[in-house]
């Protein structure tokens, strides 16, 4: 296994040309600085224990953080510390003076990870490959430093592994009947409660949201239904969802009365379609619905969708109300503002029958989330069905609301030509992906385990 951005530790004999040796003695014994970093081996969503021992008393030190990602580019994140009166350092228990973050933040050195200096414009941090881990190694430095490290010599390091999928879980291709998906089933006998995992118009097959909830006890099936490389492909019909949603609520080992749907994005706006509109899924009894940052009741046009939907009216002829700034970036907002104008574009709410998450942020620049909620609340408190629905709104938080210490990714590119604002402020954006993380399993614990 490779280690990324290890470097050596300096010989002993160089340690005597620091002007202060780092290390706390003992008797005549300078014992070299210890980091350790656990759990050495855990899900992306437990929280770690970073701890530096055998610093001198009052010491400058900076804690860096170092990921490879998959596409080749290096993220970082980095504190300035000072060692306590022990010599120590806790990331959990003490503040960080400088740095990608500051003030006293347990996580600060996974979710305060960017691209390092001179590295690619508008980055997304994303995951494809969920049968390997997130590798990030931990290091620590003397004195407080920005910038290029590449040519610093740590005084310790450590490894890390991050995964998405717990030991046991059971990845499944699923080619059947039209549908390509990715089915993960939790370890043990089952049968399992399940969910339809639907990602947004960046396309692919998106499965390590599937692979974490798979990892909490759910079957959970990721389905493709975007490529973002092909917009000009056939329309991607609601039958598609619906053969993929009686798939999953048929496997023998899914309880076929504890089915719900998970809907991101654009995702989300087929999700409340189906709920809605759906004889499939409103004859399935399905048991609820979590839908994450998105016009969640504009009327599923899948041609559109296809092809790249957002920020356009229900009929496409909106795009002009999209915004770019002088970077060439996008932003959709108001272009999703105009749909709530026109009630020819909105699903009839007040048909769902299942109970609803919401989960919104509320600097999203990319749809007006809140107005929606907002909205919704209205015509299905109006139809008697306001008991069904619950909401979540986070400020200073943006679209990309991912599993919890998930990088903020405020700028990202959906395709080759489009560029978006997806707003945000990385502090309050990533207390709210853990907030909603773990409201969101207790949710599904509550609807989809407990007897009623």
């Amino acid at each position: 296994m490779s280690v990324i951005g290890r470097k050596k530790l300096p010989a002993p004999e160089l340690l005597s040309v620091l002007s202060v040796c780092p290390c706390r003695p003992s008797s005549t014994v300078c014992r070299p600085p210890v980091l350790s970093v656990s759990p050495r081996r855990a899900l992306v969503d437990e929280k770690l224990t970073v701890l530096v021992e055998n610093l001198r008393p009052g010491l400058p030190v900076t804690l860096r953080s170092l990921h490879l990602s998959e596409d080749e580019h290096y993220w970082e994140a980095y504190g300035h510390y000072i060692s306590n009166h022990r010599g120590a350092v806790s990331v959990a228990d003490d503040l960080s003076f400088g740095g990608t973050y500051t003030g006293k933040e347990a996580m600060g050195l996974v979710w305060g990870m960017r691209p390092v200096p001179g590295s690619h414009d508008a980055l997304r941090f994303t995951k494809r490959n969920v049968c390997s881990p997130l590798l990030v190694n931990f290091s620590v430095y003397s004195s407080h430093h920005v910038g290029d490290f590449r040519e610093l010599a740590p005084l310790a390091s450590t490894l890390v592994e991050r995964w998405y999928i717990a030991p046991g879980v059971q990845r499944i291709d699923v080619r059947e009947k039209g549908v390509r998906a990715t089915l993960f089933i939790p370890p043990g006998p089952g049968p399992f409660p399940a969910l339809l995992d639907l990602w947004g118009l960046g396309g692919g097959l998106l499965e390590y949201r599937a692979s974490l909830l798979a990892s909490h006890g759910y079957a959970v099936m990721a389905l493709h239904y975007i490529d973002s490389s092909r917009v000009t492909s056939a329309d991607t019909e609601m039958e598609t969802f619906e053969t993929a949603f009686s798939f999953l609520k048929d496997h023998p080992q899914v309880i076929s009365d504890k089915v719900g749907m998970f809907g991101f994005s654009s995702g989300s706006v087929v999700t409340i379609f189906l709920m809605a509109e759906s004889a499939v899924v409103k004859a399935s009894n399905m048991s609820c619905s979590i839908r994450i940052i998105c016009v969640q009741s504009v009327k599923v046009k899948f041609t559109l969708i296809k092809k790249g939907w957002g920020g356009e009216h229900c009929d496409g002829s909106n795009v002009d109300k999209i915004r770019v700034n002088e970077d060439g970036q996008q932003t959709w907002a108001e272009g999703t503002r105009a749909l709530l104008d026109d009630p020819s574009c909105l699903v009839d709410v007040g048909k769902i029958n299942f109970p609803l998450l919401l989960v919104n942020g509320c600097d999203d620049q990319n749809v007006v989330s809140t107005e929606y909620a907002k909205d919704m609340s209205q015509r299905m408190t109006a139809a008697g069905k306001k008991h069904l629905l619950t909401v979540l709104n986070y400020p200073g938080a943006g679209h990309l609301i991912e599993p919890p210490f998930s990088p903020h990714c405020r700028v990202a590119r959906l395709n080759k030509k489009i560029t978006l604002v997806h707003g945000g402020k990385t502090k309050p954006h990533s207390d709210a992906q853990e907030d909603a993380w773990l409201k969101i399993l207790a949710y599904l614990r509550h609807h989809l385990y407990s007897t009623p």
